[in-house]
């Protein structure tokens, strides 16, 4: 199978400049070694506005006339309503009927067609609208452009801070993850990229171990309140990070728990559970990690009001 490229990621660079915004690192208070980087400033509140914005801008005008389709429990969704308005492509999103309305009320208002289903149907259901209409599906990250657009948010990292050790990045469906960790290895001998996901939602941990997918049901991955990592692997990204992860930790639901509240309180950004995963891995398993300067990728803020009130105590 093959893999995109670090020439791949400056490509979706270019595509990118000028929608996307090029987050900082900021420095924590609580950690002199870590700095995290918010993707959640991102106009969407999240990471997928990359991916998204490449893989529209690599679209013809065909294309981008007819419309676009995904499959999203929001925070892609967002990303690439805002990718087709912005190209003046039509764009519709199949959400699952549990994502928080919040997610669903901002894919609404970046004037996406919304389609509410089961969270076992959102693929089918999105391959259908797609041959039914002609649209072109752009999935959250089973996507070469997509993954090359998100491996952006690594090429920055390495820019900004060239003697970086260790990336954490938090681990859904893989793009993400491998998208930074084919940016990061590329440009630097010294890094390493570490994924992270929830206890409750550990495929990636196992697919890497067994050498081979294994996919997780809905009911048993729904159980984290990280909604954005609830996906599985593809194929496409498990090749990305079997060859180019160092490995993956998981955390625990309190842990994420505590992470947003300290992030909130500490660093003054909004974060959603998925964008609190690697930092919780900094905070409570340090250990399990390589000393050195550490980056942590803060995913999203697309978080629901009464969640984070929770969080916060």
């Amino acid at each position: 199978m093959q893999l995109i490229s670090i020439e791949d990621v400056r490509a979706a660079a270019r595509s990118i400049a000028g929608v996307t915004l090029r987050t900082p690192l900021l420095p924590c208070r609580w950690d002199d070694q870590l700095l995290l980087k918010p993707e959640s400033l991102q106009p969407v509140g999240s990471f997928k506005l990359r991916g998204a914005t490449n893989a529209v801008a690599r679209l013809s005008a065909e294309q981008r006339a007819r419309g676009v389709i995904t499959h999203s429990s929001g925070n892609h969704g967002q990303a690439l309503a805002y990718a087709a308005r912005k190209a003046g492509a039509p764009c519709t999103v199949v959400i699952p009927d549990v994502a928080p309305t919040v997610k669903i009320e901002q894919v609404r208002a970046l004037g996406a067609e919304v389609v509410l289903v089961p969270p076992a149907d959102r693929l089918t259901v999105a391959q259908q609208r797609a041959a039914e209409g002609g649209l072109t599906l752009i999935p959250p990250y089973d996507h070469r452009d997509v993954i090359a657009g998100q491996g952006t948010a690594g090429l920055e990292i390495v820019e900004d801070l060239p003697d970086v050790d260790v990336v954490l990045v938090p681990v859904g469906g893989g793009g993400l993850a491998s998208g930074v960790a084919t940016a990061v290895t590329a440009l630097s001998e010294r890094a390493v990229v570490i994924g992270v996901e929830p206890e409750l939602a550990a495929d990636a941990q196992e697919s890497l171990a067994a050498g081979r997918l294994v996919t997780w049901p809905e009911e048993r991955s729904y159980r984290t309140i990280a909604d954005g990592v609830r996906v599985n692997l593809s194929e496409l990204t498990l090749a990305h990070l079997r060859a180019r992860l160092d490995r993956v930790v998981t955390v625990s639901e309190d842990e994420i728990r505590a992470a947003m509240a300290r992030i909130v309180r500490e660093s003054r950004l909004v974060v959603e559970p998925s964008g609190a995963v690697a930092a919780a891995a900094r905070l409570f398993h340090r250990e399990e990690l390589p000393a050195g300067r550490t980056v942590a990728v803060i995913s999203g803020g697309n978080v629901d009001p009464a969640l984070l009130a929770a969080a916060l105590g």
